[in-house]
């Protein structure tokens, strides 16, 4: 919702708000403000007031606006728009069991409470030490209005809302309207499960006298079943597991612009997805959203994430890398320069390969090991053919002829790199002992890497260099 947010204000030059929506003292934890802030500025999301940088219309915090509404709230009773409302959780559940159980046509409050005195409800059962502030909707409340998205829309009829607490806080539905009217807000933008309180919302601009902002309700997210995308139950709604499991801003970014959007029309008529946010912003308008629920779609965000890992330059990938590799044990939060030289390496050899960040951890992890304790893996091991002792001997015989660096005596005709590594085992294995690659590689990249599958070969080889290859070779022959 914040990237649409804040690609309509940029495009037509306006100010993006953070606000800090924090009324429910139930559901408040102190670290959520701190992982907001965090999750959005990994994304890019930048905002031009809020509660960490001000602005003229702060407080940003709605806990921190408590004398804005109280006003409002007592404008609307002396109006006879509003009425307390002392019936305890106990009655109110009572009565919508009973509504439900008649297949009433009404479900919500009965205002029970509404016209009487705090003394005359006190004589009545179910009644509360400390009331509520329940809006009074007329039977005739508006119920159609015009959606930027959808077009005409009309909501079910709304009960007589609460929009102040016994706690003194307002509820979601009086706070965001005076906050939107105070702080100037031109367009709402929220998830279609707001369209139902719409009517009550319009309602409290229209009693108040305020001008209305144009309404965007923007289509929910689906799993791949269809269903409504949970918190609880479904982990890819949390922000920061993408973080976790290796995404790039920048694609989950791309993605998110995708869900109900069109991808980018070139000007041969052919689309394309991998985008810039920049782009996104250039030709955004909220008339091409499509209302209909999107499909979250892992492996389509897997596919972006791969090809915008592919346009990182090598170096600013191996910097991402960092976290994860160091998070996953391979390196240390201090790695050397040597560490940090080997990386890119490996990194620029990887590169092609990786849908996630957190795919390199196995693909690393072997060039920072102990040249005689690379653990083997059992799928590795036992995929050792009977001819694995004599490829291995032959192909230790064929690299101790081929020196290290320019410093050896051969180096101007055979240095140690990968076409020369690559020439040596072929004419050693395919030409010599008359293997197929497949077989005669295979245990080669088992002393190398202790996997089946791993980097390319030759170039790994090159990467550790002559004399950790051999030592590599020579543990895994002993051990065979």
């Amino acid at each position: 919702m914040s990237l649409f947010n804040l690609a309509f204000a940029r495009k037509h030059g306006g100010q993006f708000l953070l606000r800090v929506e924090d009324t429910d003292r139930a559901r408040y934890r102190e670290d959520s403000e701190g992982q907001l802030y965090d999750t959005l500025h990994w994304l890019g999301v930048t905002w031009d007031e809020g509660p960490d940088v001000g602005g003229p219309f702060g407080p940003y915090r709605q806990s921190e606006r408590l004398d804005t509404y109280r006003p409002v709230v007592e404008r609307l009773i002396e109006q006879g728009d509003a009425y307390y409302c002392w019936c305890t959780p106990a009655r109110l559940a009572r009565v919508r069991e009973e509504q439900q159980k008649a297949k009433s046509n009404v479900i919500g409050y009965d205002r029970f409470c509404l016209g009487k005195t705090a003394e005359q409800r006190a004589a009545e059962p179910d009644c509360a030490e400390t009331p509520v502030v329940r809006l009074k909707v007329p039977d005739d409340v508006e119920l159609s209005f015009t959606d930027l998205v959808r077009g005409p829309v009309s909501a079910p009829p709304p009960d007589d809302q609460v929009i102040l607490k016994a706690d003194g806080f307002p509820t979601y539905h009086l706070a965001v309207v005076v906050d939107d009217h105070e702080m100037g807000i031109t367009h709402v933008v929220r998830g279609e499960e707001w369209i139902s309180s719409t009517p009550k919302h319009r309602l409290l601009y229209k009693l108040l006298g305020w001008p209305e902002p144009a309404w965007v309700h923007m289509p929910l997210l689906r799993n791949t079943d269809k269903s409504k995308i949970s918190k609880r139950k479904n982990p890819a709604a949390r922000l920061t597991w993408f973080r976790e499991q290796g995404y790039l801003p920048e694609a989950l970014v791309n993605f998110l612009c995708l869900l109900g959007y069109p991808p980018i029309i070139e000007a041969d008529g052919t689309e394309r997805e991998v985008m810039t946010y920049a782009e996104f912003v250039d030709g955004f308008d909220f008339a091409k959203v499509n209302p209909a629920g999107p499909i979250f779609d892992l492996k389509k965000l897997d596919w972006l994430n791969g090809m915008k890992i592919r346009e990182l330059p090598v170096g600013e990938l191996a910097s991402r890398l960092l976290p994860h590799l160091e998070e996953a044990g391979v390196l240390s939060g201090n790695p050397s320069l040597g560490e940090l030289g080997r990386l890119k390496l490996v990194t620029e050899l990887i590169q092609p390969r990786l849908v996630k960040l957190s795919d390199a951890a196995p693909l690393v992890a072997p060039f920072y090991v102990a040249d005689d304790a690379v653990p083997i893996a059992e799928d590795a091991r036992a995929g050792l053919k009977d001819d694995a002792g004599p490829i291995l001997d032959a192909a230790i015989a064929a690299l101790e002829t081929v020196p290290q660096n320019d410093d050896d005596l051969l180096a101007a005709t055979r240095p140690w790199n990968h076409q020369v590594i690559e020439e040596h085992l072929r004419e050693a294995l395919l030409d010599g002992m008359g293997l197929k690659p497949r077989v005669a590689f295979a245990p080669l990249r088992t002393a190398i890497s202790g996997q089946r599958v791993s980097p390319p070969l030759f170039e790994s080889m090159a990467i550790i260099g002559r004399h950790s290859t051999l030592t590599r070779l020579r543990t895994l022959r002993a051990s065979l």
